[in-house]
C-alpha cells in the first residue's frame, strides 16, 4: 500500500524567518525515505484552514510586523486550528508560530497580541534583551537530544497542560529561568529552535512523520517506517 500525506504551510509567504521553511523540505525528505508521497501547501492572508484537508500543518516565525498581520488573520482558523490540534492533528510550531498558538504574547512595545487559544502557554518579553546563541536540550520521554539555535526576545511560560520539548543543558530556552525548551501537547511541538530545526534533529521529523501517518492510517503496520535510522548531522 502506497501512504501520503499532506501538509498545511500556514502563512508560509510571511512567515519563513531564518529559513524556517527548511522544515518542510526536510519533512518531504525523510517522508521519501520513509516511502511516503509527500506533498504541500500554502495557507496564508483571507484563506481556510480545512482540518479534514491535510494530514499535519507547519507554523514557523517572522519579524513583528508579519506577526502582527497574522496575529489578525489566524482568528479565522482558530476553530478549524483547534479541532485539527484536538484531534492529534501533528504540528510543528517555530518561534512566531509558537506563541501564537497559546493564549497572548506581548510585543516588543509592550502591545498585547493576541494568539488562538488552542495551546495554554503565555509569552511575556524581555527588556532589550534577547536569548542568542546555540541551544542543547533533552526530552525526559524519549531521551532524545536536540541540538539548535535560538533567538528570541519572548518569554514563554507553558500551562500545565503542557510539557517541555526538552529541558535546557545548555542555553535558555523558553524563559531562562525554568530550563524548560519548547512545549509538546497531543502531537504538537513547538520550539524556539531555528536553523531549522529538523535539519539537525533527523529523529524529531521522523516522530511527526509516524505520528502523522498512524492517525490517517490507525489500521496498518509502521514497523518498517519505525525501523528507518534518522542521522542527525550537527
Amino acid at each position: 500500500m502506497g501512504y501520503s500525506l499532506h501538509l498545511a504551510h500556514l502563512y508560509g509567504d510571511l512567515l519563513n524567518t531564518y529559513g524556517d521553511i527548511g522544515n518542510v523540505l526536510v519533512l518531504e525528505y525523510y517522508a521519501k525515505q520513509m516511502g511516503i508521497e509527500f506533498t504541500s501547501e500554502i495557507v496564508s492572508i483571507e484563506q481556510d484552514f480545512d482540518e479534514k484537508k491535510f494530514d499535519l500543518a507547519f507554523f514557523g516565525g517572522g519579524q513583528d510586523f508579519e506577526q502582527a498581520i497574522v496575529s489578525k488573520d489566524i482568528q479565522r482558523m482558530k476553530e478549524s486550528l483547534t479541532t485539527f490540534i484536538e484531534d492529534d492533528g501533528p504540528m510543528l510550531a517555530i518561534c512566531g508560530g509558537y506563541q501564537l498558538l497559546g493564549q497572548y504574547y506581548i510585543g516588543a512595545h509592550g502591545e498585547r497580541i493576541e494568539g488562538i487559544h488552542a495551546l495554554s502557554h503565555h509569552t511575556e518579553s524581555q527588556i532589550n534583551h534577547r536569548f542568542i546563541g546555540d541551544i542543547t536540550i533533552k526530552n525526559e520521554e524519549t531521551g532524545e537530544t536536540y541540538h539548535g539555535f535560538e533567538n528570541h526576545n519572548g518569554l514563554t511560560f507553558l500551562g500545565e497542560d503542557e510539557k517541555p520539548l526538552g529541558i535546557v543543558i545548555s542555553g535558555n530556552g523558553n524563559n531562562g529561568s525554568d530550563k524548560t525548551e519548547g512545549a509538546i501537547y497531543k502531537n504538537v511541538c513547538c520550539s524556539y529552535f531555528h536553523g531549522p530545526i529538523l535539519a539537525r534533529n533527523g529523529l524529531l521529523a521522523k516522530r511527526l512523520l509516524l505520528a502523522a501517518l498512524k492517525r490517517k492510517y490507525p489500521n496498518d503496520d509502521f514497523s518498517k517506517q519505525e525501523a528507518l535510522e534518522i542521522k542527525a548531522t550537527y
